[in-house]
């Protein structure tokens, strides 16, 4: 009896050895539910000295969101843009403050970040000028937390996790932080030179601008080719009825004059084609920015960017919860349903509202799995204790 104790015993050791080590679940855990209660706001934080339109200095400034009493050392960072035409918006408003509020109490560094306003001539070419001035300094702010990560670490920023994004205008600047990084794909007319290049020269150079994925609420890019193989993983947040940016390919600014964009269906099937991993959250029915007139909106947007910014965080394959981001269906078609109802938010600038053009909707379906994610390097942080 003794022997035979034993030898189970010895085989039960074995089995244990034999079996590779299974990660901790932490899908209810920290980056997925809020485990913190209070949220610490640094205000008024400069990260970069830029020249305006007309020649001017000024400096930029951001509001960083931080998870109070958090004691890992390393975080990753959402840094996010407000909308606004360019021409209008403050890094405060009630959208920004919502979504940066909301990721630090998963534990996130979320910061909402000045850029430069305004363009002339009211044209195309005026537009244009003023989305790569604005890109610079999206493109800045990254530079700065990977600048502080490498020396001081005040914010506890991890460099290999810094995520990008943004609304409208804010998210065309994401879109471009992520994916416009050759010089030969801006138009010669914009005469990127005399802007200072695409990285610009509002600071830390020498840094890497480059996310580790890219949230693009209702934005669009103005070609699909700048998305490539090998570009971040993207998230879109999009109304099918937005009248303003397409959902689609269109054109958005009739009296600029109008200018074709592809919007997040059109760059959905662009990033299917050159195998980039990304995720669709289509609003059915809704128009151009809805979580600005409806607060539930709110929640479709911050769950798909909570859903899809989780898997990007851990080491080895992505789990459950990569599917769960890829597969938004059943909440997106219910907050879907819900009419607008206006609330005290910043409003946003009135603008011609060209025809939407609805001609690669039928063909841009519902989020559905592609090629897993690529691991990272390593995990950020650890869960905090049960």
């Amino acid at each position: 009896m003794k022997y035979l104790l034993l030898l189970l015993l010895s085989c039960c050791l074995r089995a244990a050895q034999a079996q590779p080590t299974t990660p901790i679940d932490t899908t209810h855990g920290r980056y997925h539910r809020p485990v913190f209660r209070q949220v610490q706001v640094r205000r008024n934080v400069e990260f970069a000295h830029v020249t305006t339109m007309i020649g001017l200095p000024q400096t930029l400034y951001m509001d960083v969101y931080e998870p109070q009493g958090d004691t890992v050392r390393r975080r990753p960072l959402v840094v996010l843009a407000h909308e606004g035409g360019f021409l209008t918006g403050t890094r405060d408003d009630a959208v920004m403050t919502a979504l940066c509020t909301r990721l630090a109490k998963l534990g996130y560094v979320a910061a909402t970040i000045d850029y430069r306003l305004y363009f002339f001539p009211f044209d195309t070419v005026g537009i244009g000028r003023a989305a790569i001035r604005a890109t610079q300094d999206m493109r800045a702010a990254v530079r700065f937390f990977r600048h502080d990560a490498a020396t001081a670490r005040k914010y506890r920023v991890h460099p290999q996790y810094v995520f990008v994004g943004g609304s409208s205008a804010g998210g065309f600047m994401a879109l471009q932080t992520g994916y416009l990084n050759k010089v030969a794909e801006v138009p010669a007319y914009l005469d990127l030179a005399a802007l200072g290049g695409l990285e610009g020269t509002g600071g830390h150079a020498g840094y890497s601008s480059r996310p580790r994925g890219v949230v693009n609420l209702c934005g669009a890019l103005a070609r699909a080719s700048w998305l490539e193989a090998g570009d971040p993983p993207l998230c879109s947040v999009h109304g099918t009825r937005d009248g303003l940016v397409p959902y689609a390919k269109g054109t958005i600014g009739a009296q600029l004059p109008a200018q074709l964009v592809y919007g997040s269906g059109a760059l959905r099937l662009r990033a299917n084609a050159v195998d980039v991993p990304n995720v669709l959250r289509r609003l059915r029915g809704a128009g151009h920015v809805p979580y600005s007139v409806e607060p539930t909106y709110i929640d479709s947007a911050f769950f798909a960017m909570r859903d899809f910014l989780r898997p990007l965080l851990g080491s080895g394959a992505p789990g459950p919860l990569l599917a769960a981001a890829l597969n938004p269906r059943r909440e997106a078609q219910v907050t879907a349903m819900l009419l607008p109802r206006r609330v005290q938010l910043v409003p946003a600038l009135p603008l011609p509202q060209p025809e939407w053009q609805p001609d690669l909707l039928k063909t841009a379906p519902d989020s559905v799995p592609q090629r897993p994610v690529p691991a990272a390097a390593e995990a950020v942080g650890a869960a905090p204790p049960r």
